[in-house]
């Protein structure tokens, strides 16, 4: 009789626990659900607003927009969950374990790889580079040959993405020895007018357009883990300090990097 209660007991309290689970996991993805929505209500009423009160036009396929905007707010939240359950750990975890270890070469190969690899595949990259061929043989800069603007095209997307591989790079081996950020945003951004001067005007504007290409989903919180995790690990150095600012750099870098490109390929601005 004491093993039956005993047992009733076990699975009341196996049970109770199941459903507090339960009950956790359902409030915190609601409160994910929240979140997304309030995030993206200021983009609905913009859009709404000008379609209403501007344009004064019906919002077309209102079931298809209200199905299209539940799917885009329960894919943020799970891609923000993500995010915080994966990603962001796992740039931190391996910037740490890189630096335990006491391999500069290991570590600034890894900075450069991460860069490199989130970008050249990175969609809104394509999509830009293919739209800058496009634009260049229609203004006589290309050839009307698609082998010759799928080369530029790829020219474009390896450039921008080696300049993102040397950026991280350059801000990991900032963190490691100290530097202040401030001279290198500077400078950079010095280099940036210096060459603007010279580089061919049909390449600037896609220079500058690529600065922000860089900073994708995927690249952004990979990045910033990587300078946060080093920041924590490394004695001396703050995280809230020193572990920011590769984005910074992922964003600059680029725009030097294209415009010597676009000097490469079409010649110095006369």
């Amino acid at each position: 009789m004491l093993v039956v209660k005993g047992s009733v007991v076990i699975y009341r309290k196996k049970k109770n626990i199941f459903v507090m689970n339960i009950s956790r996991t359902l409030r915190h993805i609601l409160s994910r659900l929240w979140q997304a929505t309030m995030d993206l209500l200021p983009i609905a009423i913009v859009i709404a607003f000008f379609q209403l009160v501007v344009i004064r036009q019906p919002l077309p396929q209102v079931k298809e927009m209200l199905l299209g905007g539940l799917l885009v707010i329960v894919g943020f939240s799970m891609f923000i969950q993500g995010l915080e359950m994966a990603l962001f750990p796992i740039g931190e975890e391996m910037a740490q374990a890189l630096s335990r270890k006491g391999s500069l070469f290991g570590l600034l190969i890894f900075a450069f790889a991460l860069g490199f690899s989130t970008t050249v595949v990175e969609p809104a990259l394509i999509a830009i580079a293919r739209e800058a061929a496009d634009v260049a043989m229609l203004g006589g800069l290309l050839e009307n040959d698609p082998e010759v603007m799928d080369n530029y095209a790829l020219g474009l997307r390896y450039t921008v993405a080696f300049s993102v591989g040397f950026a991280i790079l350059l801000g990991v081996l900032r963190i490691l020895l100290g530097w202040p950020i401030h001279f290198f945003i500077i400078g950079g951004y010095g280099v940036v007018m210096l060459i603007t001067t010279i580089a061919p005007k049909e390449i600037i504007g896609i220079a500058y357009d690529a600065g922000g290409v860089t900073t994708s989903t995927i690249t952004v919180p990979l990045v910033t883990a990587l300078g946060v995790g080093l920041a924590t690990v490394i004695r001396g150095r703050n995280p809230l300090l020193d572990g920011f600012g590769l984005i910074a750099f992922a964003s600059l870098v680029p725009m030097i990097f294209v415009m010597g490109y676009g000097i490469f390929i079409f010649g110095v601005r006369i």
